[in-house]
């Protein structure tokens, strides 16, 4: 066995109060407990803890935002990468279900981007001629919607990623993902190649679903905020909206449809309590959104989510005690900035000036749950910020469980920041992790929320146990990262977010969350 494992006792699970005993319970005591066990003869007996899993004291979870896994690991060394996709998968079609004669990169306005060659109807590398744009440089941002993803994945065909794009064919973009940092601690440790993102769309329905393994429901909603869709549930496109060979997709729902027409909020919606793109009310509350919204340029108001009140991680693991923490880059900042005046302008959420953090609220999924609503104990216990977390690092007082969001300009998230930042950013925070005093019995999860509208040649799963109405969606990058995980392997066990609610919940005894997926894996194949 691993030298990691055979100098610490395994722990056990206490037949009459059935909770974990701390993991460094002596060697003796566990082999009374066993032989006690054996004795009995009862059919209640639990079964026999994971002793791998016992073996970590403290989860961490980094979530950087909008790559698929063929974006930047496409040429990986051993994974199913960018040599294994079909002709058929490599090939994109139209809305008419012909292949596009070729790439065009549209513009913000819809017609094709004069900066951006012609491109075969294939996959390219972004940071080589004829493109050329060096991972340093800010690029297009693909869409990524919820709706737009299902008919970007095509059953599973992947192959209308280009037609659904308000960025055509710069979908189809890949970089040599050598040449970044966290490249060499996938080498170093555990690379997942069949992980998914747990919902299709964007970064807000995902980070919901990574705390919940939910869609938060805004059954009031107004008929501008819900999709319009065909008969075969499809988004209904503008009547002469343009072929992908001229010009991007025109779409009858605004903001790609936010709410599902029976009430499920899909697409981005701001948060009720500040930190949010919504302001507070002239005369209400200045730590809460104002619940009427804000009309931007004179259109419709951007109306905050009611409250939720679904069951989330964060209350599992407090109902058994465990403590955590939810770290977000530029947060306290955030908070004062939100909480300002209406009329003020905002420069730290959703600013891009050059001492922003351009913090994003709808990345910030706890913040949308009336269990940590402005003055209660949980919120202040545990909604921190990047700094806590740094410091938590430094002095070994990081909880069991800690979730870390960076602030937008290190999230590699294109259009507002660029690849290096946010590689050096979590490669930084993950030596800091492993010189950490709790590093020898850390897990360290690195993964996205979205593949942020990329092309991905794999399927996702699908089928009873594996899929639903809510994805999964592409897949995506995932690190396992720490001395407990395999080091230079390939994982190929099919995962998605929830895999990561699966693994708290085993490891600390949790009530399961309804919504997490039966068969996908809970990431303990990746450990030794």
């Amino acid at each position: 066995m691993p030298e990691a494992f055979t100098r610490v006792a395994m722990p056990y699970l206490n037949p009459t109060t059935h909770r974990f005993m701390h993991p460094r319970t002596s060697a003796l005591a566990l082999l009374l407990l066993t032989a006690a066990l054996c004795a009995c003869s009862s059919p209640a007996r639990a079964p026999a803890p994971d002793a791998r899993l016992n073996a970590i004291d403290t989860v961490v979870v980094i979530y950087a935002e909008n790559h698929s896994f063929d974006n930047i690991y496409g040429l990986f060394p051993g994974a199913n990468g960018l040599t294994q996709a079909t002709p058929e998968q490599r090939l994109q079609l139209d809305h008419d279900g012909q292949p596009l004669q070729h790439l065009l990169v549209f513009g913000p306005d819809g017609s094709p981007d004069a900066s951006f060659p012609r491109l075969p109807n294939a996959p390219f590398r972004i940071e080589t001629p004829p493109v050329g744009r060096a991972p340093t440089q800010i690029v297009p941002s693909p869409t990524h919607l919820f709706y737009n993803n299902q008919e970007q994945i095509n059953g599973g065909q992947n192959n209308r990623f280009a037609a659904m794009s308000g960025v055509g064919g710069w979908v189809m973009g890949h970089y040599d993902g050598s040449q970044f940092r966290l490249w060499q601690w996938a080498q170093d440790y555990t690379l997942a190649d069949h992980f998914f993102m747990g919902a299709f769309g964007g970064s807000y329905l995902n980070h919901q679903y990574l705390v919940c393994a939910c869609v938060p429901r805004f059954d009031n909603a107004p008929d501008f905020m819900r999709a319009r869709l065909d008969a075969n549930g499809k988004l209904q496109k503008r009547a002469g909206s343009p072929s992908a060979n001229q010009g991007a997709v025109q779409l009858l729902s605004s903001n790609g449809g936010q709410v599902t027409p029976d009430g499920y909020s899909i697409n981005t919606t701001q948060p009720p309590y500040q930190p949010s793109g919504v302001p507070p009310a002239a005369h209400g509350p200045r730590e809460r959104a104002n619940p009427a919204g804000a009309s931007r340029n004179g259109g419709n108001p951007d109306l905050p989510l009611p409250a939720q009140t679904a069951r989330t991680i964060g209350d599992t693991l407090s109902a058994k005690g465990i403590d955590w923490a939810w770290y977000a880059g530029g947060y306290q900042r955030a908070l004062q900035d939100g909480m300002q005046a209406p009329e003020l302008p905002r420069k730290v959420i959703y600013a891009r000036g050059p001492d922003s953090p351009n913090f994003q609220p709808h990345h910030q999924p706890f913040n949308y749950f009336a269990n940590y609503a402005p003055g209660t104990a949980a919120r202040a216990q545990h909604l921190r910020d990047g700094e806590d977390f740094e410091q938590a690092i430094a002095g070994g007082r990081l909880p069991p469980v800690a979730f870390y969001k960076p602030a937008g300009v290190n999230t590699q998230h294109p259009s507002y920041t660029d690849m290096v930042t946010g590689d050096r950013h979590i490669a930084d925070l993950l030596d800091r992790l492993k010189a950490s005093p709790q590093w020898q019995h850390m897990l360290v999860v690195v993964t996205y929320d979205e593949n942020g509208g990329y092309w991905d040649h794999l399927p996702p799963p699908a089928g009873p146990g594996w899929g639903d109405r809510w994805g999964p969606g592409t897949r995506i990058p995932a690190l396992l990262i720490g001395p407990l995980v395999k080091k230079g392997f390939v994982d190929s066990t099919p995962y998605d977010t929830g895999s990561i609610l699966k693994l708290l919940t085993r490891r600390f005894g949790l009530e399961p969350l309804p919504g997490v997926r039966e068969k996908t894996g809970d990431l303990s194949a990746a450990l030794q």
